[in-house]
């Protein structure tokens, strides 16, 4: 249940109000929210006078739900809009790792050549095997830090665990939590005290209600800029390495005030049909396309065979804007 005070409310009565009613407290448009679990249905006695406004939920999608907030939320990345009436879509290349300065400026300089702001490079790799590369770790955030001051490019990259998520805040402009990391705590926790963007990616075995309660976190903490990430879940099927969910992006547009990246590049694995994939994930409307492009992908350290070269991914640019703009958007 979401409880909006009277705006005669003080800070600290509402504090005060969250303690004695185990909610969360967060402050939003200068209004005071209280947020409890679903299972309180109706407004606690004594308290009346005191509500402005409430609203009732089944489960605990909440801030997240359009019944709480119609409007798609609107996010700011560096001077960029996506979300709310923008109709824009954000198309965010780079490599799966960075491997190099020559790599990764490589890449900026691909990103900066055709128009485009946001920069992707994973540091701090979350691997199924201990024997591949981990990546570069601190060093390379601090290459993408320096692609993001050389060429004034935004930059998203991953955190792998609540160990160095406060570097990861620090120097990123949009947070990744990744599949794998989607249920760790420590990260949605810290998340949820930075203003910045925070991209979640959907785990591979998640149902759509978990993967929004993911984002929930985020957003019971204080965090609104909240962006949710579909890029494939586990089925039967075993010809892909992933099926990329677009029924559940559907869902999450339907039901959710949330703005929604895909990633067709996880979703596939191998780079044949990521052009495809983009087109028709574009034509849905969406916030965004996380895309991996590499200098040379048959030398790549990690996840080669699903890395567009740079002339397949301006190829495949070129072509997401005569879609983007039959459903009225734009790729920035």
């Amino acid at each position: 249940m979401i409880l909006q005070l009277h705006k005669s409310i003080s800070t600290q009565e509402a504090a005060n109000l969250a303690v004695e009613l185990k909610a969360f407290h967060i402050t939003t448009n200068d209004n005071h929210i209280l947020i409890t679990s679903s299972g309180m249905k109706e407004v606690p006695v004594g308290l009346e006078n005191k509500i402005e406004q409430y609203w009732v939920f089944n489960s605990d999608m909440q801030l997240s739900a359009k019944s709480f907030l119609p409007q798609k939320r609107q996010i700011c990345i560096g001077d960029k809009i996506i979300g709310g009436n923008s109709m824009q879509t954000l198309l965010i290349g780079g490599p799966c790792s960075v491997e190099s300065e020559e790599q990764i400026r490589q890449s900026a300089e691909l990103i900066m050549s055709l128009g485009l702001t946001t920069l992707r490079g994973g540091c701090y790799k979350p691997r199924t095997s201990p024997y591949s590369f981990q990546g570069l770790g601190y060093d390379g955030l601090m290459l993408l830090v320096k692609m993001k001051e050389e060429y004034g490019l935004t930059i998203i990259t991953e955190a792998k665990d609540a160990t160095h998520i406060e570097e990861v805040i620090e120097h990123s402009d949009i947070i990744q939590i990744g599949a794998k990391a989607m249920y760790d705590q420590g990260i949605l926790h810290a998340c949820s005290k930075t203003t910045k963007p925070v991209l979640i990616k959907r785990g591979f075995g998640s149902t759509l209600q978990e993967f929004v309660q993911a984002a929930e976190f985020v957003l019971s903490g204080g965090n609104e800029n909240v962006i949710l990430c579909e890029r494939g879940i586990r089925t039967f099927e075993t010809g892909t390495r992933f099926t990329l969910d677009l029924c559940g992006v559907a869902w999450l547009q339907h039901h959710t005030n949330l703005p929604v990246i895909l990633d067709p590049s996880h979703a596939l694995g191998k780079t044949y049909g990521i052009p495809s994939l983009a087109r028709a994930c574009t034509a849905m409307g969406i916030d965004g396309l996380l895309i991996e492009t590499h200098p040379n992908p048959k030398v790549a350290k990690s996840d080669a065979s699903q890395q567009l070269t740079h002339e397949e991914f301006t190829q495949m640019y070129h072509s997401l804007k005569p879609v983007a703009e039959a459903v009225g958007y734009k790729i920035i």
